[in-house]
């Protein structure tokens, strides 16, 4: 489709830095939510293309595409935008660690489960309720074949 250099490029370097791009299925929206001052057809569209070379993956769920580049992608990007080797996709940079707080301590680790649990919940119970707990007497089956002769 034909779309003006900037919103390529607007929505490429959004890709690059994000990594992935999501992209509601809506061809006569406006503007696209993230990137400012392109049509979401613009958006659509770069993204099938950049999906038919191979750069992108596209997880559809929805009414959105979620786009997610691959390694080839990166190269591609890089090589159209001009960066160096050294800038990376948000996608693959690492989390900093969270700080190591002290945990709170605990006089005494108590496992998950304990036997005096079961006990406590097993002791209101009865002990003839289940299966073979009580006294059974089968009369007969009620309208269902001819049955049994009477007995005397």
């Amino acid at each position: 489709m034909l779309m003006p250099k900037k919103n390529r490029v607007l929505i490429y370097e959004n890709l690059f830095r994000e990594g992935v791009l999501v992209c509601k299925k809506d061809p006569f929206a406006p503007k696209h939510p993230e990137i400012k001052d392109v049509p979401n057809l613009h958006v659509m569209k770069a993204c099938q293309s950049l999906k038919s070379r191979g750069y992108v993956k596209e997880n559809f769920t929805w009414r959105f595409s979620y786009f997610t580049l691959t390694n080839e992608g990166i190269q591609f990007l890089r090589d159209f935008l001009h960066l160096p080797p050294e800038i990376v996709p948000a996608t693959l940079k690492r989390q900093p660690k969270p700080d190591n707080r002290p945990r709170p301590k605990v006089d005494a680790p108590r496992s998950a489960y304990q036997s005096s649990d079961r006990d406590a919940y097993r002791g209101d119970k009865k002990a003839d309720a289940g299966a073979g707990g009580g006294s059974f007497e089968f009369r007969g089956g009620f309208g269902r074949g001819r049955g049994a002769p009477p007995q005397q």
